[in-house]
């Protein structure tokens, strides 16, 4: 075998070598598990928070429960009956890579009354009102500065209602809450429209009503 044959065998596999450890080095990233993060909302009733959040990319999981209250594993009758003191939330299990808490805070606004401070749409009661749990200091700066946007905007003359709140515990809503929307389409449709809520948020926000898709 000449010498240039030899070069070029060579080169040949230390190619090959090198494109078998990039494809090697992908597959292995690819098996790492992903850094999710987690963000909690409470927009009213938690079975119209879960689609907004589901539709967009990078959102792994939402769950519907219950936050900001003093009993632990409290029950959906114990929650809507009053004296637990905990809010309907949906949880938002998400990939920071993907989506940014930043375009969460926009889903969320656009799918709330920030100014009703009663409830939420036909939902009346403290178990109801809109909020947002911060889990750490970053997400404590993005609401307020997303709050501040919002105020900005001079949507009404009422004052913003929606608080933020240190998150400190959360606990699922019992399985058939789970992706209700998913398992009862027309009932939530049904529910969703003699509660006003499409209505409401069209009058507030217009063509932002429901955020980005």
């Amino acid at each position: 075998m000449n010498a240039d044959k030899k070069s070029r065998l060579s080169v040949i596999s230390y190619v090959l070598m090198v494109a078998v450890l990039m494809m090697l080095a992908s597959w292995t990233q690819a098996d790492e598990p992903r850094e999710l993060s987690r963000a909690t909302f409470a927009g009213g009733c938690f079975w119209c928070m879960e689609p907004p959040y589901d539709r967009l990319d990078g959102v792994i999981e939402t769950i519907s429960g219950f936050s900001g209250g003093h009993v632990s594993n409290p029950t959906y009758r114990q929650v809507v009956n009053g004296g637990t003191g905990h809010i309907e939330v949906v949880q938002v299990v998400y990939d920071p890579a993907v989506v940014s808490y930043e375009q969460l805070l926009s889903v969320f606004w656009r799918n709330i009354d920030p100014f009703q401070a009663d409830g939420q749409f036909c939902d009346r009661g403290p178990m109801y009102r809109s909020a947002i749990f911060v889990h750490d200091d970053a997400q404590r700066r993005a609401a307020e500065a997303s709050l501040d946007e919002v105020a900005l905007l001079g949507l009404s003359d009422q004052p913003i209602d929606t608080r933020i709140l240190e998150f400190e515990a959360f606990y699922p809503a019992e399985d058939y809450h789970q992706g209700y929307y998913l398992k009862n389409p027309v009932r939530y449709r049904y529910y969703r429209w003699s509660c006003g809520r499409d209505r409401r948020l069209e009058q507030i926000w217009g063509d932002e009503a429901g955020g980005p898709p």
